[in-house]
């Protein structure tokens, strides 16, 4: 898997860009079909009177639809691990979604096939 990562308002650190590949990299024990991971990571500038509030959002590409979440919290790893929290249950659903999608199409394909009888 690929991870592509970028800063949005914060200089992206050494120490920032391992915490991200390590947490993001994580996720293919669940799922090994992932194509992709795009991090954007920073500061929301919305909520200047609320102190420091930051942003990590990640887009997967997986064959099928593409997932996507996005958490706030006042600490950058705090939002990380959010995302990564998010991202594997969302990564489990897709996993079991597109397996039973295949058994109804297998099922499907057996019980229309003519067997002859010679």
């Amino acid at each position: 898997m690929q991870v592509i990562i970028s800063a949005k308002g914060i200089e992206l650190t050494d120490a920032v860009k391992e915490y991200v590949e390590e947490k993001i990299g994580s996720l293919e024990k669940f799922y090994d079909k992932i194509l992709r991971a795009h991090v954007v990571v920073g500061k929301e500038n919305q909520h200047h009177l609320k102190g420091k509030v930051f942003v990590a959002e990640c887009k997967l590409e997986v064959p099928g639809n593409d997932l996507f979440a996005s958490k706030n919290e006042l600490s950058l790893h705090k939002a990380i691990d959010k995302v990564r929290d998010y991202l594997e249950q969302e990564l489990k659903k897709h996993k079991v979604m597109t397996r039973e999608k295949l058994k109804k199409d297998k099922r499907k394909v057996r019980d229309s096939k003519e067997y002859k009888i010679e």
